[in-house]
């Protein structure tokens, strides 16, 4: 039976209710952001910096704590809080900045989504607030005197949670109606003494009106201050009501910048952004509107809670004609919570395997809200920012000539799924293909919408190649979206009873279709079938920058940019075939993708009649290859994930298909007999395999089994956690170069890096990282697909112990999971390290879903709320149990 959550996604999907028109959309930061960023040099960090974000007004976004918006970020609303004792009301999320971190930029915060549906019926959040004074001067100060073989000084270290003086503030959101949200604002204090808390509910409209384009102001208005009402009036929304249950004094503001704390000139109006800031904290009654109106207004409530108790707000935010009782619009608040909290569990209770245990469903939960609380509206037009707007001064003339000045095309204002609503508050390509499989489970119509945005017109460049992300749109990650429309599809048609959305594929295919043909135009350069790449995603993997020139000149020859070509060509091809099910016009094209990845197949082994082959016979590893100027080659040996993404081009056909399209199955055969020594590098095609199925693979059985040799080897790549980005041989083994009179080593660090090689808090030297274990994971499942229960592979390396490759399969995926579920000891390894996280009551079920692990002892690092594609856990808890 269809629950009540399906049915409300059911009608999204139909476009009879727009129950996602209201959702948590609103970022954690908008300042430090590159869309913020009017700087000569392009400056990000310092041009915006957090000190400003309460005095100036946002250009393209809104930001706020534990907050909603509409689809349209038109109208915000979030909670300030004040303990009385920080300097400023905590509005946002506060954390170093790139230069500020020994690690790069980090969130000093601790906060956690606990719960929330796919249509935001209802969702829930904790915020864990300080009773002291916010140490923001100590942990800017404690972090700029470390270095980068040191750990980060966190919040923690500071000692503002001792004796558990904090409060637990619960923010829970339920709709009775797509435009009818009521808002409950929970306070327990923690600690052994009373303590007082000023809770500030706030609502804002985004400032639209002061950039040249459209002068039309809303209003916020008290409708009837001694009963807490607002009234919120907008050109395109119309009138919400907003009913503040209780609250001491409503306080008015405008979203208008403070000029003359930042620039020492006059304000045009003396009620500017941090007009409720200046009243609340310095007792400034002059900074809030005697008027009671304005386009930013707070309810205010004050506090003295006793030990161990709680207080609790309860706000109501309706769309309404008229405006009703305050005791009507409360007499049914309970029951809607009730209600929507049942329909929540129902829906999940329905999605979750009844194999998992209680720990597991807590885990993939909070998984699942996390990728749901990081939907985020994302609002750029280049061509804006780079001109800038009619009513401001002119941007400096270095903006033309600097970043993403290729990317005039790019025009967002749509609801994405982001990485990280703090870390990283934009889109990335390679990370949204990763969301998208967890995001299916409980919402496939979202995740294939997601694919459709960032390969449309105003995503996509017109010269086919895909935005990689804010920071630096012309960055190449790797071509993994024609895997996710793929996995997308498939997983939409399990859920709807075998209906396929051929539609989506085939917007999808044709979009990809420019994309593959720019990474063949602009990065194989030689023509050869082997792929530069460049970044790729990797950060500091290799021997070099490699979005940089190389020291030595020349180019590097990648042997994971070749291989994402390959899986990439595969990816294809299989779409390619479901769409000649249907239209025999796509078999010719299938026929092309498989030409192309055995061409790509080639390659890997010799580039060109003179070239050198990427696979290396001694190590029996495939490594990157440094072409120089002067003809020569030489191979880069490091042991890193470069040389085991070949693992990821593996693909099977099955009979029942091959018979479906019978031109490309004549033309297949025709080439494998006429052209053996490419169909010999793949596969033995002359016998059949499981099922008599065919195995399109970049490595064959042999190459295939010493590398999950190494892969496997407990000593190397496997941790106990997952596979390491970085053979744990290079430990005691460091890979050395020296190369125009400079020394270049790469180290097995299994946490953060010591190099400042490009990424900041990244590091692909060690740790443990989701994506790229998923593919694996994948891909053993691919192979085991074809091979059957008679091949196996010893697992670990060294063990004695042979296992069928789905059980490898199975074991990577057990480790991945057990970082976040509680071990023998009642402890969660992504908390390594952190006693109180283990074993305090208030802390040790909540779960961070960290950017990457620890490659020995699993403990989260880089970004804390990364639940982009850490998420995949959740697909991982999902298919484990439906084995089970």
């Amino acid at each position: 039976m269809t629950n009540a959550e399906q049915l409300r996604l059911n009608q999204v999907q139909t476009n009879q209710t727009p129950w996602q028109r209201f959702g948590p959309y609103l970022s954690e930061r908008a300042w430090g952001t590159v869309r913020e960023d009017y700087s000569p040099g392009g400056t990000a960090w310092d041009y915006f910096p957090h000190d400003q974000a309460r005095s100036k007004v946002y250009r393209w976004n809104e930001d706020g704590l534990a907050g909603i918006c509409d689809d349209q970020q038109l109208l915000c609303l979030g909670l300030a809080l004040w303990n009385g004792h920080d300097p400023i009301l905590k509005e946002r999320l506060f954390g170093l900045t790139g230069s500020e971190g020994n690690h790069g930029e980090d969130v000093k915060e601790y906060y956690y989504y606990l719960d929330s549906t796919p249509t935001h019926s209802y969702m829930k959040m904790l915020y864990k607030y300080p009773q002291a004074a916010f140490p923001y001067s100590q942990l800017v100060a404690q972090n700029a005197g470390r270095g980068k073989d040191e750990a980060e000084f966190e919040l923690i270290d500071t000692g503002v949670f001792e004796e558990n003086r904090y409060f637990d503030v619960i923010v829970e959101y339920a709709k009775a109606g797509p435009d009818d949200i009521l808002v409950k604002i929970s306070a327990t204090n923690r600690g052994p003494e009373t303590a007082m808390l000023h809770l500030l509910p706030t609502l804002w409209f985004r400032n639209t009106w002061s950039w040249g384009y459209d002068d039309r102001q809303p209003e916020l208005a008290a409708a009837h201050a001694a009963d807490g009402v607002f009234k919120a009036t907008h050109h395109s929304l119309g009138d919400y009501w907003w009913y503040c249950e209780g609250a001491d004094e409503l306080l008015f503001t405008n979203n208008e910048t403070n000029t003359q704390r930042l620039y020492g000139v006059a304000a045009s109006s003396p009620y500017v952004k941090d007009g409720i800031n200046d009243y609340i904290v310095k007792g400034d009654q002059t900074t809030v509107s005697p008027e009671q109106s304005g386009t930013k207004a707070a309810a205010h409530y004050t506090h003295t809670i006793e030990p161990r108790a709680t207080m609790t707000v309860r706000l109501r935010l309706t769309k309404s004609e008229t405006q009703a009782n305050i005791q009507t619009m409360f007499a049914d608040f309970e029951g809607v919570f009730s209600q929507r909290l049942t329909e929540a569990d129902e829906f999940y209770a329905a999605l979750q395997p009844t194999s998992l245990s209680e720990d597991e469903r807590n885990v993939q939960r909070q998984a699942f809200a996390g990728m749901l609380w990081s939907k985020q509206f994302y609002y750029y037009d280049v061509e804006q920012w780079i001109k800038g707007d009619p009513s401001q001064p002119a941007p400096p003339a270095e903006r033309k000539a600097g970043r993403n000045r290729d990317w005039e095309h790019l025009n967002n204002a749509e609801v994405i799924s982001m990485p990280d609503k703090w870390e990283y508050p934009w889109f990335a390509a390679w990370d949204l293909a990763f969301h998208c499989l967890p995001l299916a489970l409980v919402d496939s119509h979202f995740a294939k919408s997601q694919l459709d945005h960032i390969l449309r017109e105003w995503y996509q460049h017109p010269n086919g190649q895909v935005p990689a992300y804010e920071w630096a749109f012309g960055d190449v990650n790797p071509p993994v979206l024609a895997w996710a429309a793929w996995r997308v599809y498939k997983i939409d048609e399990k859920q709807h009873a075998g209906k396929k959305d051929r539609a989506f594929l085939e917007r999808a295919f044709h979009k990809l279709l420019i994309n593959f043909t720019w990474w063949v135009n602009r990065k194989d350069s030689e023509g050869h079938n082997v792929f530069q790449g460049g970044f790729l995603g990797l950060d500091n993997i290799g021997v070099f920058d490699r979005s940089a020139p190389l020291p030595t000149g020349g180019q590097l020859e990648q042997s994971d940019g070749t291989s994402w070509m390959a899986m990439f060509s595969l990816n294809m091809m299989t779409i390619a075939l479901e769409l000649a099910c249907d239209n025999e016009v796509y078999e010719d094209i299938a026929t092309k993708f498989f030409e192309h990845f055995l061409y790509i197949a080639q390659a890997m082994n010799k580039m060109g009649d003179d070239g050198i082959s990427l696979w290396d016979n001694e190590d029996e590893f495939f490594y990157d290859a440094l072409s120089l100027p002067d003809g020569s080659h030489n191979r880069l040996k490091v042991r890193s994930l470069v040389g085991l993404i070949p693992l990821l081009a593996v693909e099977t056909l099955e009979p029942a298909l091959l018979d479906k399209v019978p031109g490309f199955k004549t033309r297949l055969e025709w080439f494998l007999t006429n052209r053996p020594h490419l169909a010999s590098l793949v596969s033995r095609w002359d016998e059949a395999g499981m099922g008599k199925r065919r195995l399109l693979a970049l490595v064959r059985g042999h190459r295939m089994k010493r590398l999950l040799k190494r892969m496997l080897d407990q000593t190397e790549f496997l941790g106990d956690y997952g596979i390491r980005a970085l053979s744990k041989y290079h430990q005691d083994h460091p890979y050395e170069l020296r190369a125009a009179e400079m020394d270049y080593r790469v180290q097995y660090e299994p946490a953060e890096s010591h190099s400042g090689l490009f990424g900041g808090n990244s590091n692909w030297r060690g740790p443990i990282w989701f994506p790229i274990n998923y593919l694996l994971i994948e891909s053993l499942q691919k192979f085991h697909h074809y091979y059957g229960d008679d091949f196996k592979v010893e697992c670990p390396t060294g063990s004695g112990t042979y296992v069928t490759l789905n059980e490898v399969a199975d074991e990577l995926s057990r480790r991945l999971s057990s970082l976040f579920l509680r071990n023998e000891k009642g402890e969660r390894p992504f908390n390594s390290g952190q006693q109180y996280f283990q074993q305090d009551p208030y802390w040790r079920d909540l779960i961070l879903f960290n950017e990457y692990f620890h490659g020995d002892n699993g403990s989260g690092v880089g970004a804390s709320h990364q639940t982009g594609w850490t998420g995949l856990v959740a697909k991982l808890i999902q298919q484990q149990g439906e084995r089970s």
